[in-house]
């Protein structure tokens, strides 16, 4: 909308408002152009719509805040504001005699000070990614010997916690999947302010967020949305009147919601007003004027709901009627006051000084509301974490947090922050059996507190399931493809299949009927070129250490919560045993995989491999996916690279390529809600290629997806493979096509997806996989979990040539609802080839045709070299 909405336009969106009906962008927008009378009855909707939800919470009436002292990290920042004063230059600090960042005696000075007037939460506030704008800051960082900002920020966050047991609450800007995963454990929530989607003033020179690479809209929304994904409570927000239209300030509000709702890891959302300052490319715009900001924020309260926590500061307000504008606030439906500090100012608006604890607390009592102290975590997810076991906090932070939290999870009043260790000294599996000979995994399964369905949080821990069937809809979408160019793709496929074009991909991809038929000719045609005719398998056995998860993967029947019933982790001792009757039984791999369980020790991957290799020395360990390495990187600290080779040297011998889903992450996202991304998939893939261990390569497909998603996918494989060849390493082993098992997945429990693909979809996913992956990987397998005897003959005579493994055991496709069983013996896997008259052999892990010749991965790991 180009001009201001009519009072007639207002009148009809604020009758909808107030009858409680769902607002669109179109009528958001409208109403943060209320005035006057339409905007008192605007802000009574939302304060109803507050108080309702405040009911709801179980503390009517409450009002919270935060006891903070912030903690400027460091003024240095790659970006260029228009608006921003906190940002400097190196010069500006050398020639004021301040540091280019605070020191760790500086950091700990604050805190304890902090401290010991009251404050809970340390804000560390800084400037994104600084070393990467000035060679001072990265030569400062070099010194003190961390390679990075976010790491010297970690390591503060750890001292912190230590000495003072203030609780820290990070807003370094835009930080990777990768890095806020290394940050869960030190920090109990974080933050970064949205601002706007509007990508005009990021893209049009002259603008706000103009020349500033970290304010870009798409790239902060995958912060939001990778919080979420963490289970990481974050606080964001809306900057208004920094040039966005009322258009764009509603989509700003809406974007927040879509992600609140799919994730609810958004514990507050900020609605701040632009304050113009000197010096700056802004200093002559026009604050907000105070019915502009009652307006966003009354909006924001009836968008995001009642449910949501919505603040807004205090000290921007104009202090010569201070008392009524931010009495104001509160009846537009604001919740929450923010951060207010006793000792250091709001270092991003300094000339803006904190009203007093007194003088706040009487103006929230004029609004016949109490103002109660809150912990850097909003209430919800402390309890959530603390007595439901949900995974907003990780094990090494918990116990720092509920040191000050009471019943309701807010603070414990006039308690006292006390240093605490942030992390109980490494002593391997500890547990109810350990001196007994047992060494448990973590401590024993409380298996009271289960109820009749599987999931009983089931309506909440997958986000809400609107947003997701939306969200699905949306990544699914796109044409239908026409056949008519069906036998010139099959031309091109047959003339240099690995060189496919998307397009012709595609086209052989969706085929039918005949097309289909020749397309699996070709397909078991270039199986037999590259593999012959044998048809292989691997005796191994499958050991699912831990079913317990917090992750919250919504196709996934297999996680559990601790207090669940069907929760179960196995000792050293028990998966060791497990593998020596595997080995007894003539298997010659273990594959062990679990649930990323927040309170497995640091060292679990390392203990579980070194486990199997003691006990039966010759076993090929198969183990750990790519979301596990990740989970074990943020456990120990330890760099990918570095993990892997600490796995290997411990016995492990190759990576199964699982937890990749779909390669893409708009289906990733609506898939799997906590799982790494795809760019994170690759790196620890390819990064285990170049440490020495070979990995499998897997698809799952046939629930939320679109066949231009699995040709996308394959051709993410065939660039990983291609790295892999060009640096001289084994890359992936095979190809595993997984069809989605629908039955128990909670996904489509939800109506959200399909039930599985169609024979058509196996047939065509197999022969393209041989197709697409042809001189790049050679093993096409296909799963008789998943499809049982007659459909692995039929993906046999598609392009695939191998039967996976006797697993003896299977718990993940079992609990999805899958009806072919948990275990092979070798005699039914013959029976699988000779049935379709191919001669069947045992392999091992590597595909070495005589498994009675040593397997090279069972070698001295420390001989195992790229």
């Amino acid at each position: 909308m180009s001009d201001r909405p009519t009072p007639q336009q207002v009148r009809r969106a604020l009758a909808r408002a107030e009858r409680g009906a769902a607002l669109d962008p179109a009528e958001a927008a409208v109403l943060l152009a209320a005035t006057g009378d339409d905007l008192d009855r605007l802000c009574r909707a939302a304060a109803a719509v507050r108080d309702a939800g405040l009911v709801a919470a179980g503390r009517p009436g409450v009002v919270t805040y935060s006891p903070k002292v912030f903690v400027p990290v460091t003024r240095l920042c790659r970006d260029r504001c228009h608006y921003c004063t906190f940002v400097t230059t190196p010069g500006h600090l050398e020639r004021a005699d301040e540091p280019l960042f605070l020191s760790p005696d500086e950091i700990l000075d604050l805190a304890r000070r902090g401290a010991e007037l009251g404050c809970l939460e340390a804000l560390f506030t800084l400037g994104d990614r600084p070393e990467d704008r000035w060679p001072e800051a990265r030569a400062w960082l070099d010194e003190q010997g961390y390679d990075s900002t976010l790491a010297y920020v970690r390591a503060m966050a750890v001292r912190v916690l230590e000495e003072t047991g203030l609780l820290p609450h990070l807003n370094p800007g835009v930080m990777s999947w990768e890095e806020m995963n290394r940050l869960k454990p030190v920090s109990p929530s974080m933050g970064m302010m949205l601002e706007t989607t509007s990508r005009r003033l990021h893209e049009t020179r002259g603008l706000a967020h103009f020349g500033s690479p970290d304010k870009d809209p798409e790239v902060r929304l995958r912060v939001l949305e990778d919080a979420g994904r963490l289970s990481v409570p974050f606080t964001t927000g809306l900057l208004v009147g920094i040039g966005e239209t009322l258009e764009e300030r509603a989509d700003t509000i809406f974007a927040l919601r879509r992600v609140s709702r799919a994730y609810g890891s958004v514990q507050e959302v900020i609605v701040q007003n632009f304050r113009a300052k000197p010096d700056t490319a802004m200093r002559h715009v026009d604050d907000v004027d105070l019915d502009e900001h009652l307006a966003a924020v009354a909006v924001t309260r009836l968008v995001l709901g009642p449910r949501a926590r919505v603040q807004a500061p205090p000290n921007l307000v104009d202090h010569a009627g201070s008392a009524q504008e931010a009495r104001a606030l509160l009846d537009a439906g604001i919740d929450d006051w923010g951060g207010v500090s006793p000792l250091t100012p709001d270092h991003v608006n300094p000339e803006r000084p904190w009203p007093s604890l007194e003088r706040l607390r009487e103006l929230t009592a004029d609004a016949g509301l109490e103002l109660r102290a809150r912990l850097t975590v909003h209430p919800e997810q402390v309890r959530g974490a603390l007595e439901h076991g949900e995974p907003w906090l990780d094990p090494r932070v918990a116990g720092h947090v509920a040191a000050l939290a009471g019943p309701d999870g807010l603070a414990v009043p006039g308690v006292r922050p006390v240093g605490r260790p942030w992390q109980e000294p490494d002593g391997g599996f500890t547990g109810p059996g350990a001196g007994s000979g047992r060494t448990d995994l973590h401590t024993a399964v409380d298996t009271e507190g289960r109820t009749e369905d599987r999931r009983a949080d089931f309506d909440t821990v997958y986000g809400d399931w609107g947003s997701v069937a939306d969200a699905a809809t949306a990544s699914a979408g796109g044409p239908v493809v026409l056949h008519a160019h069906g036998r010139e793709a099959l031309a091109a496929a047959e003339a240099d299949p690995g060189g496919l074009s998307d397009e012709h991909a595609l086209t052989l991809m969706t085929a039918e009927g005949d097309l289909l038929t020749e397309v699996c000719r070709l397909a078991d045609d270039l199986r037999r070129e590259v593999v012959g005719d044998d048809v292989t398998y691997v005796v191994n056995r499958n050991i699912n250490f831990t079913n317990v998860c917090y992750v919250g993967c919504r196709f996934c029947a297999f996680a559990q919560r601790r207090t669940d019933a069907d929760a179960y982790s196995l000792t050293l001792d028990e998966v060791a045993d497990r593998a020596a009757e595997a080995w007894d039984l003539g298997a010659t791999e273990v594959c062990m995989q679990g649930g990323i369980d927040p309170e497995l020790p640091a060292s679990a991957y390392f203990d579980l491999a070194a486990a199997v290799r003691r006990r039966v020395p010759e076993m090929h360990v198969h183990a750990f996916s790519p979301m596990e390495v990740v989970n074990g990187t943020a456990r120990t600290g330890l760099s990918v690279e570095d993990f892997l080779i600490k796995a290997r040297e411990s016995g492990l011998g190759s990576l199964p390529g699982t937890a990749a889903e779909i390669l893409d992450d708009e289906v990733r996202w609506v898939l799997t809600k906590g799982k790494l991304p795809t760019r994170t998939w690759v790196d620890v893939v390819s990064t285990a290629h170049r440490v020495g261990l070979p990995t499998t390569s897997t698809m799952m497909y046939g629930h939320v997806d679109h066949p231009r998603h699995w040709v996308s996918h394959l051709r993410v494989l065939s660039r990983v493979q291609d790295a892999a060849r060009e640096h001289g390493a084994a890359g992936f082993t095979e190809f595993v096509p997984l069809p989605f098992v629908h039955t128990s997945a909670p996904i489509y429990l939800a109506g959200v997806a399909r039930p599985g693909p169609t024979l058509r979809d196996n047939l065509a996913v197999h022969a393209m996989a041989r197709i697409l992956l042809h001189g790049r990987i050679d093993s096409i397998q296909t799963s008789w979990v998943k499809l049982g005897v007659d459909g692995t003959r039929a993906m046999l005579r598609a392009g695939a040539n191998d039967v996976g493994g006797t697993l003896m055991e299977e718990t993940i496709s079992r609990m999805a609802g899958s009806e072919h069983g948990s275990a092979k013996t070798v005699a039914e896997l013959v029976e699988i080839g000779a049935g379709i008259g191919r001669p069947v052999r045992e392999r091992t892990t590597l595909y070495i045709a005589d498994p009675a010749v040593a397997d090279p991965a069972v070698a001295d790991p420390a001989d195992c070299h790229p």
